[in-house]
């Protein structure tokens, strides 16, 4: 049995039944991570110490009858923007570089209470401000379907990490593609939720009205479970959602039969490479196999979500760091610094038509989810560039067009893989739904899931 690939529902399944422990699942994946760190780089800060030692208390416990649940003794890690008490928290920034935090994020929080383990800290684009993770300051993460490629980000290491059997669940954060983004090109699932489904208290903040975060594993059920654990209302941060939170593992077999499906195939949502929009329709056609009607929808107001999310973005981003970027500019990666500048060169009038155009699309998107259950897309246009490939600031151009316009008017959307290109290397599915519709988004992954074996491969890495 090799463990590091077991998915997360198995072994919760293992260690509930004591057939395997948590020390013992926490220190094989801390050896691979030994093994496979110095080739992929995945980590900023990791914590092997502490994560044994809350593995052992973890078997204690199990042992005198206390279950906390699936993810109890199961090995995660997290982007490092989140903030974790007694462990630096940098953001991928030399300005965090030294900060260790004296509070938990509210998700991490919810995931010790839940009993996860956590592995340590995963390197990410420098303040999220980026999509190739290729940091400047802690050295780029590279792809395991490729070291020459770039997992994507910001969450590259999140991706990257998951891909290579380094970690069994982990959360990302997203604010224009930054979950689903490597999802997709490290050929994991990856889901980003409505805005306002889970708190960001305690997140380092990237845009303060288009932040997500959101969890990221190797299946479907795996991140459901996750997101059961973190999702719901937080009282402290202002940004949060006083929304119930569904059973999301009771309605995840329920399948699609039945459901009306919107295939985009408009110019805005064809533009791609080629074995990419090939592998998007096949995917409707599973759909269509499973019962669903599939029919191809121009989407409309994408192109202007993606522009205007950009814009808000580096907007946010260059308010927030305004102090870093007039005082110590050079402390900023040169691609970072140069989306600050454009942010903060940005008039208040522009801003103010972003905040209107932002009203307006969500109600577009609105009026077509009365009509669709799901959306599909793929994830990205394009599968993993080089990681010194093209100008990084054009390459998220082309990584962002398909999932900023959901950042945007902050619907729910997921990536999970459907297919590999003649060069082996992962595409993902992109599914969208009405907000507060994640049981829908999961139910449907499931289905295609189970109706493919995408997820069976692993990338070619040795160990």
């Amino acid at each position: 049995m090799d463990l590091n690939y077991l998915s997360l529902a198995e072994a919760a399944e293992l260690i509930a039944k004591r057939e395997i422990s948590a020390e013992d699942l926490v220190q094989i994946h801390i050896d691979r991570i030994s093994m496979l760190e110095p080739t992929l780089n995945c980590f900023i800060t990791e914590t092997p110490e502490t994560a044994l030692q809350k593995a052992q208390d973890t078997d204690l416990e199990i042992q005198n009858g206390i279950y906390r649940g699936p993810l109890h003794g199961i090995p995660i890690a997290l982007k490092d923007l989140f903030q974790t008490r007694g462990v630096a928290t940098s953001a991928g920034s030399l300005f965090f570089k030294e900060w260790v935090p004296k509070e938990n994020a509210a998700v991490v929080e919810r995931l010790n209470a839940a009993g996860g383990i956590n592995l340590g800290k995963l390197n990410m684009h420098e303040i999220a401000l980026g999509v190739t993770n290729n940091n400047p300051h802690f050295g780029p993460c590279r792809n395991p379907w490729s070291v020459e490629c770039t997992p994507g980000g910001s969450s590259g290491g999140s991706g990257a990490a998951l891909a290579a059997g380094l970690c069994m669940g982990s959360l990302g954060s997203d604010t224009g593609g930054s979950i689903r983004i490597p999802s997709s090109l490290c050929g994991v699932v990856g889901l980003k939720p409505t805005y306002g489904r889970i708190s960001l208290r305690g997140v380092i903040p990237l845009s303060w009205n288009l932040d997500h975060v959101g969890p990221m594993a190797r299946r479907t059920r795996d991140v459901a479970l996750l997101f059961q654990a973190i999702a719901g209302y937080d009282p402290e941060d202002p940004t949060s959602a006083d929304m119930g939170v569904p059973d999301y593992g009771a309605q995840l077999m329920g399948g699609v039969k039945g459901w009306r499906i919107a295939l985009a195939e408009d110019d805005y949502f064809s533009w791609g490479d080629d074995q990419v929009i090939k592998a998007i329709q096949a995917a409707g056609s599973v759909f269509a196999g499973l019962g669903a009607k599939i029919e191809p929808v121009v989407f409309e107001g994408a192109h202007e979500a993606a522009i205007n999310n950009g814009l808000m973005t580096t907007s946010d981003a260059a308010a927030y760091h305004h102090e870093r970027l007039e005082n110590q500019a050079e402390k900023f990666g040169a691609d970072v610094r140069q989306r600050l500048e454009t942010g903060a060169a940005y008039t208040s009038s522009e801003y103010s038509l972003a905040r209107r155009n932002q009203v307006i699309l969500r109600h577009k998107f609105e009026k077509f989810f009365r009509e669709y259950d799901l959306l599909l897309t793929a994830t990205t246009p394009i599968t993993a560039p080089l990681l010194e490939g093209p100008d990084a600031v054009k390459q998220a151009a082309r990584l962002t067009r398909f999932t900023a316009p959901f950042n945007f008017t902050g619907f729910p959307a997921i990536s999970i893989p459907c297919g590999y290109t003649d060069q082996g290397l992962p595409i993902g599915l992109q599914i969208i739904t009405r907000a507060w519709g994640e049981a829908s988004l999961l139910r449907a992954a499931q289905a295609y899931e189970s109706a493919t074996d995408w997820y069976l491969k692993r990338p070619p890495l040795k160990g």
